[in-house]
């Protein structure tokens, strides 16, 4: 029976960063992959999601030009936007085949690392046997690390067939783009998707949002930009809405809804796609012929940081059931392989981890919003800026979005978390999200000398605007900009002085 230092299951971000951080400190891995090697990360998930977002931003964008010039808009069709998703996916999957090539034709590589296609299910704590048609094998693995990915959750009553009624996975496998669509889940995928349709624009779409809002999870300022420029795009929103039934009728997809009010509404489309999150992918894996505990009521893998009951096994990514973020399940991957070997003991943060959603306009955040802080009775101050304040907005004539900053009430002024919505959101937060790690205090960001014109003077301007000395004063542009302060006992914003 062949012998690893690591054995890790599960070939996408995750599993793959988990590997190649092993391979550092000289361990002797083994990655297993079913299927292909980078995973949601670059099929039907990450990388396609956000090539398709890419394009139908820039369709969007040209056809906002072609209006104010009175001609006809631009379209493209689904053949000639799915080429640019292949193209993109194909360039990723080619530096993942060429990686691993190389690694394989490196004599340390050759002997440090090793990929075998097939399922790997446990057969014992440090057994694993890998499956394929035609092929069974059985190795010892000192450490194993489960980087299993996870899956679109369904519904029991949705009956999705991934023709009619889609998953956010089967999606990507439609012939043509649809004239209508409905969307149910006004998550994150939800809404990204609904952002990719409206912006073609060729396609009719429903949000159905069984919240008050959509993007619950954010601060109403910034989900009421999101939903204000969906609907100027066309995208009908039920909010509040419960789904009754949905299902298939002479080739359109049927859907009832129900209003709190007690009214109800009939609407038919040609397609749905279910949007209600992921699941992890652990069925199968053999974990009753191991002593890993799991949740009694969820079923999932009870883990503590990356590790399970069992000591040298390590669950990673989406398999952890949370935060299914690419960025996170790569740190978690590598943070696994440090606490194994190097010793690590510390626990991984996620305070300062930053995210972004491709929207319109899109939004990225680090760190808490005003809702979390108010949830946990946490004192805070909040100074917000809109892009119509920022000169390289408005020469980008980009001025539909804003940053906000929030910062402990205190002498210190720790930064607590940072909102920003509109272009360039995902490159001006990173400095906000560095600060949060290194305990910076926030006048060092308000003394900084950003480039002209920049995104990030915004960002900078809020800084300014927390210790009292912004260029442009929020008490004269109270539509535009605001600084306050918010304090548990006492019931609304306070007025900064």
């Amino acid at each position: 029976m062949e012998h690893f230092d690591l054995c890790v299951i599960g070939g996408g971000p995750a599993g793959y960063a988990a590997a190649m951080r092993a391979i550092d400190l000289g361990k002797r891995t083994l990655l297993v992959e079913r299927d292909r090697i980078g995973g949601t990360g670059i099929y039907n998930g990450a990388l396609a999601s956000k090539t398709l977002w890419e394009v139908s931003h820039r369709v969007s964008s040209t056809n906002a030009l072609m209006q104010t010039r009175g001609r006809e808009p631009f379209r493209l069709t689904w053949d000639e936007v799915g080429k640019a998703v292949n193209e993109a996916i194909f360039e990723r999957k080619y530096l993942y085949a060429c990686h691993m090539q190389m690694l394989a034709n490196n004599k340390a590589g050759t002997m440090l690392f090793k990929h075998e296609r097939g399922t790997g299910r446990f057969v014992a704590n440090d057994v694993v046997r890998i499956e394929r048609p035609g092929f069974s094998t059985e190795i010892r693995a000192d450490h194993t690390i489960i980087a299993t990915g996870s899956a679109p959750r369904t519904v029991p009553n949705i009956p999705v067939d991934e023709e009619f009624i889609y998953t956010s996975d089967g999606i990507f496998g439609i012939d043509e783009l649809p004239k209508s669509i409905v969307i149910i889940g006004a998550g994150v995928i939800g809404c990204e998707f609904a952002t990719i349709f409206s912006n073609l624009g060729e396609t009719k779409v429903h949000l159905i949002d069984r919240a008050d809002r959509i993007l619950p999870f954010e601060d109403a300022d910034i989900s009421e930009i999101v939903a204000r420029n969906l609907e100027r795009k066309g995208v009908i929103i039920h909010r509040s809405a419960r789904l009754e039934r949905i299902a298939v009728e002479e080739d359109l997809v049927r859907y009832e809804i129900s209003y709190a009010d007690g009214r109800t509404e009939t609407v038919r489309v040609e397609k749905a796609l279910l949007s209600v999150g992921r699941t992890p992918n652990i069925d199968g894996l053999g974990l009753e012929h191991t002593d890993i505990e799991r949740d009694a009521t969820t079923g999932q893998i009870r883990v503590t940081d990356t590790r399970t009951s069992v000591p040298h096994i390590h669950v990673v990514g989406d398999a952890t059931a949370t935060n299914m973020l690419v960025n996170l399940g790569e740190m978690e991957g590598r943070h696994a392989v440090e606490r194994i070997w190097q010793g690590k003991h510390d626990a991984l943060r996620y305070d300062n981890v930053s995210h972004i959603m491709f929207l319109d306009p899109e939004v990225a955040g680090v760190g808490l919003n005003e809702q979390e802080c108010r949830k946990r009775g946490l004192a805070y101050r909040a100074a917000r800026i809109e892009y119509s304040c920022i000169a390289r907005a408005i020469a980008m004539r980009r001025t539909n979005g804003c940053f906000k900053v929030l910062v402990s009430n205190d002498a210190e002024m720790r930064v607590l978390g940072m909102r920003a919505v509109g272009e360039h959101a995902s490159s001006a937060i990173e400095a906000v999200a560095l600060m949060m790690r290194l305990g910076t205090p926030i006048r060092e960001l308000a003394e900084l000398v950003h480039p002209h014109p920049s995104i990030t003077e915004g960002v900078q301007e809020c800084a300014r605007m927390l210790l009292g000395h912004s260029i442009f004063k929020p008490g004269v542009f109270e539509d535009r900009m605001q600084c306050y302060t918010w304090v548990p006992a006492v019931e609304g914003a306070i007025a900064a002085a």
